[in-house]
């Protein structure tokens, strides 16, 4: 106030109208009609291992999701992996189908071969057509076939908006899927970390048909946002410019989506724009450690009835900086499971409950557990009727 009253009445003037432009920016940003992805007609922004929503704008709209069609592509690539059923190394035969294919390409020829991890290279960095009709093929036999396994995988997802009719997601009638849909694909992705090695890079060469052939990623946050190490972007005349984009930070993995944007900045600065909030308002607490968490439960057929089960991660809770009341909920729920189960066997979910939000962790066994045979059970009879008259002789 003392400096005030010693200003100028102009320089006041200017000191009260830049007061006022502040305060109408932070209210913009950060007030409770926060409209953080303004050019979008979708978007959504979420902390990926709890799935809480922090924003969102009309996510259950079905829309053309362009390129990003190739995040369940990717998913079903990486399940495969895993499950063994394909390998890195493998080669694959590019069909006259696949070799054909418009739009973003890096020009595979029919009947050569190329391996695996080229072509997720080429899908996850150059977001090739061409690649994601040939790991499509590779792993579903046929394109139409794999696209029977994506929807079917939407569906175990619980995606309620989602039609898939191709892998690379040009447009095509009755080929969509909303915000919400494509963020719980993203979120499942996200649980194969190795799929961030590749949508991660900027740039890598490949070789096909004995060319090296540069590929730039077409997510340039990538590069010039530091921390964003995916997930995929997509355009078409009908989706126009769409974004998923991931990033980690302080312990805490966002995950934001932007649909039908106008531009290629646009895209990129609502994406900025959610990040940042998402990021300065919102934290990560800890509220069970799985190191401390462990119970036992009785399996009546097996060979040891009583099994110790314990938690596979921390609990975390996400939420707003500064909050200090973090009152939850705990509830816990036991599967009917039989002996033999191997160990890691999930036996149940632990489930948290705070600001109205379920967070679901799995409870494993530590140990393998057989089935009991005739002796067991005859001496676990035993035991329960003994101990039942020690309880009646106190």
């Amino acid at each position: 106030m003392i400096l005030i009253i010693y200003l100028s009445g102009g320089y006041m003037k200017k000191i009260f109208i830049t007061i006022i432009f502040l305060f109408m920016l932070i209210n913009n940003v950060y007030g409770s009609e926060i409209d953080l992805a303004k050019n979008a007609e979708s978007a959504i922004l979420l902390e990926t291992s709890t799935g809480k929503i922090i924003y969102e704008k009309d996510i259950h709209t079905k829309r053309s999701p362009a390129s990003m069609t190739k995040i369940m592509t990717l998913l079903l690539t990486m399940e495969a992996l895993d499950n063994e059923i394909i390998h890195l190394d493998d080669k694959v035969t590019i069909s006259k189908n696949a070799s054909s294919m418009g739009g973003t390409q890096i020009f595979l020829e029919e009947g050569s071969s190329v391996d695996v991890e080229t072509l997720i290279k080429g899908i996850s960095i150059a977001s090739a057509n061409d690649a994601a009709v040939a790991i499509g093929e590779f792993i579903g036999g046929t394109e139409e076939n794999f696209v029977l396994m994506m929807n079917e995988k939407a569906k175990e997802l619980g995606c309620k908006n989602t039609n898939f009719k191709n892998p690379h997601g040009l447009d095509e009638k009755d080929h969509y899927t909303s915000a919400y849909d494509l963020s719980l694909i993203a979120k499942e992705l996200l649980k194969h970390e190795k799929i961030l090695k590749y949508t991660s890079t900027y740039e890598d060469y490949i070789n096909v048909s004995g060319e090296n052939h540069w590929l730039v990623n077409t997510n340039k946050l990538v590069r010039f946002y530091k921390g964003i190490d995916g997930l995929k972007t997509g355009y078409t005349d009908n989706a126009k410019y769409c974004l998923t984009a991931t990033m980690k930070k302080n312990n805490m993995r966002l995950l934001t989506i932007v649909m039908k944007e106008d531009t290629k900045d646009n895209r990129n600065n609502d994406t900025i724009a959610m990040m940042e909030y998402g990021f300065s308002q919102y934290g990560v607490e800890n509220v069970i450690l799985k190191d401390e968490y462990e119970d036992k439960i009785i399996i009546n057929n097996a060979k040891k009835r009583e099994v110790k089960y314990y938690l596979i991660e921390d609990v975390n809770i996400i939420s707003k900086k500064g909050n200090r009341d973090i009152d939850y909920k705990i509830d816990k729920e036991l599967y009917n499971v039989k002996a033999p189960i191997s160990k890691n066997t999930k036996v149940g979910k632990l489930k948290i409950t705070y600001d109205n939000v379920v967070y679901e962790y799995d409870l494993v066994v530590k140990e393998d557990v057989e089935k009991a045979n005739l002796f067991n059970v005859i001496y676990s009879v035993f035991k329960d009727m003994i101990s039942g008259v020690k309880l009646l002789n106190k």
